[in-house]
């Protein structure tokens, strides 16, 4: 079993996340924003954060880079629909700044369990 943390501003797809996590077997953790997402961090040994990018106060790709410097050993997972505008795709700029892996909005569950346990089985 696995700590996982799920970080995205809609209520919604994070309450979906959680029950997909968790109906594969691993605790998980909820925030709303990258702030409380990394206040969590802080407190909770986690294996793994999946975050979206685009959210208020502190958004996804400032959420990474912070990760990254801090607490190098946690794997990664980057989210995104693509916000209101779509023009720009924030998933690639992710994976250069330390995602381990990205997906794309809508997705089912198969491919997020997927890319969750293929990173919890990774060698650091």
């Amino acid at each position: 079993m696995a700590r996982i943390l799920v970080i995205d501003d809609q209520p919604g797809v994070r309450e979906m996340i959680a029950m997909m996590i968790q109906r594969a077997g691993h605790e998980c953790f909820e925030a709303r924003d990258g702030n409380r997402g990394l206040k969590l961090v802080e407190q909770v040994n986690l294996d793994l954060v999946i975050t979206d990018i685009l959210m208020p106060e502190k958004e996804g790709i400032e959420t990474i880079i912070e990760l990254r410097k801090r607490f190098p050993a946690i794997r990664v997972v980057a989210i995104s629909g693509g916000g209101d505008s779509k023009k720009f795709d924030y998933l690639p700029m992710a994976e250069k700044l330390g995602a381990h892996a990205t997906l794309r909005k809508p997705f089912d569950q198969a491919a997020l369990l997927g890319i969750v346990e293929n990173l919890l089985s990774a060698e650091g």
